[in-house]
């Protein structure tokens, strides 16, 4: 086994990978048959498990590849050229359960769990949020106790990935004070299914509207798990749990990229073959700004990836680093929807079938911008963040303090006109939504402009949709719009009493 996993270099791991995904999906199985129903046929999983995909992200030390950003992204890259589904579940064993024992587990339970994925195709997930508490993970309420040389953790959790499905978790809890209330920080447990004292069950599967090979539900959690089974922080609970979500949200890139290149593959080939009027589409100018949109996404998302490499190894420290993780999640995952748009308005009528790869990826794609902290939120945090970096250095001017942060000082000048104003210390939450998303792609064309060589015919296609972008953003920020919602609408409001 681990002659086939370590022994072989990853441009040729890759490639077999990719042509083996190929064969499953398109030759070997239905897909789009699978893709209706819920959940991979265990056949159909285990053939794609054969090429251990998730041995990138184990330590060699315990027979993996040796836990590489780069190929970490580059499998998941590949995974959702063929399907976001199976990606996605990839994502979460990688980012949210492998790496993070990787960094913080004890070693007798590492060698014995990698052991079971390498050897018997297991999986993990996390499970953190909970009905009351989404994004507020820090007001969880799951808590635990030390008993003798155990952890009894108790609470419930839901809309964890892969559901009823895993079969190793990291949960989440607060340690229960002497006076009965919970403590401020958080800590991770790892469970395993098998066994009965450990045992977490999903009592509800919810319906969920896309992503149906991954399910969703309510885990009720009343688990007994050994001393060693707890992750061991570097210093707080709170700090691993930033650097774990912040590791995960730098690698979404990986996933956005093969699901991008799909799309705008498809919708290529799509526009020059379909003839409209004696012509194919992609001679209507309203069609290539749809494709070039594409085309930008992908660039964005390339760039993301060649960033995520340089940063977002394991031995790195990613608490601190909200700025260009939030960006990269937020982003990419705003990108892959609207790509996603784009190819079922250019497939017609075809495109609005769950069968297809644009329909499918247009409710598959919705939810990447709500789960690991919704775009809006992440956006704010951007804003946020940088505004505190402004008023430390007394700079109130936005372009000036780009045009001089690391990450966004070779690519501020590009849009000077678009970034040139002064930001109001009172600014209302829905501006700041709207200046992160200006600094997420002042930041990210950066990404793209350090990829010295890349396709410069690409680099401009991008630049000119990111001064778009930002044009629309200043113009939002110029409106002043203050409306807020009434909730008591009803009167005067009926347009039948309005007729003369």
């Amino acid at each position: 086994m681990n002659g086939v996993i370590e022994h072989i270099d990853f441009d040729s791991y890759i490639s077999s990978f990719r042509k083996h995904l190929y064969h499953i999906f398109r030759e070997e199985f239905d897909y789009s048959s699978i893709s209706l129903k819920r959940d991979f046929p265990a056949e159909f999983l285990s053939e794609i498990m054969k090429k251990k995909p998730l041995a990138v992200a184990i330590p060699k030390i315990h027979g993996g590849r040796g836990v590489s950003v780069k190929e970490c992204l580059g499998v998941l890259s590949a995974a959702s050229y063929e399907s976001l589904a199976l990606s996605l579940m990839f994502g979460i064993n990688i980012a949210l359960f492998l790496e993070p024992l990787a960094k913080y587990g004890n070693f007798s339970v590492q060698e014995r769990v990698f052991k079971q994925f390498l050897e018997n195709n297991a999986m993990g997930g996390l499970m953190i949020t909970e009905k009351a508490y989404g994004s507020d993970a820090l007001n969880m309420k799951t808590g635990y106790e030390q008993i003798a040389d155990s952890y009894k953790i108790k609470g419930e959790k839901h809309w964890q990935g892969l559901s009823g499905a895993a079969d190793f978790w990291l949960v989440t809890a607060r340690k229960y004070s002497a006076n009965g209330e919970l403590t401020r920080d958080i800590d991770f447990f790892l469970t395993e299914n098998k066994k009965s004292e450990q045992h977490i069950p999903m009592v509800e599967r919810y319906n969920n509207l896309g992503l149906y090979a991954i399910p969703y539900g309510v885990n009720p959690i009343d688990v007994v798990v050994p001393e060693d089974q707890k992750l061991i922080p570097e210093s707080t609970g709170i700090k691993l749990m930033l650097d774990m979500l912040h590791r995960s949200r730098l690698q979404f890139p990986g996933m956005g990229l093969g699901f991008i290149k799909r799309l705008m593959d498809e919708s290529l080939q799509h526009c020059q073959t379909r003839i409209v009027g004696g012509n194919p589409l992609l001679n209507i100018d309203a069609v290539k700004y749809q494709l070039a949109r594409i085309q930008a996404a992908f660039t964005i998302c390339s760039g993301m990836c060649a960033f995520s490499v340089e940063t977002s190894g394991i031995e790195n420290d990613l608490a601190s680093m909200s700025i260009e993780a939030n960006t990269l999640k937020a982003l990419v995952t705003d990108l892959m929807q609207e790509s996603a748009q784009i190819s079922l308005q250019l497939a017609g009528a075809n495109g609005y079938r769950l069968d297809h790869i644009a329909g499918r990826s247009v409710v598959d794609s919705r939810p990447f911008q709500i789960f690991e902290g919704s775009n809006e939120m992440l956006y704010s945090q951007i804003a946020e963040a940088v505004l505190k970096l402004m008023r430390k250095s007394k700079e109130s001017n936005l372009y000036q303090f780009l045009n001089g942060y690391t990450n966004s000082n070779m690519s501020a000048s590009y849009f000077k006109s678009q970034l040139d104003f002064n930001v109001d210390s009172n600014i209302s939450q829905r501006d700041l939504v709207t200046i992160g998303r200006m600094i997420a792609r002042v930041l990210s064309f950066q990404f793209v402009l350090k990829m010295n060589g890349f396709n410069s015919e690409l680099v401009e296609i991008t630049r000119q949709h990111m001064l778009m972008d930002l044009n629309m953003f200043l113009g939002q920020l110029s409106s002043k719009n203050t409306a807020n919602p009434i909730v008591d609408y009803q009167d005067n409001s009926d347009w039948m009493k309005f007729l003369s």
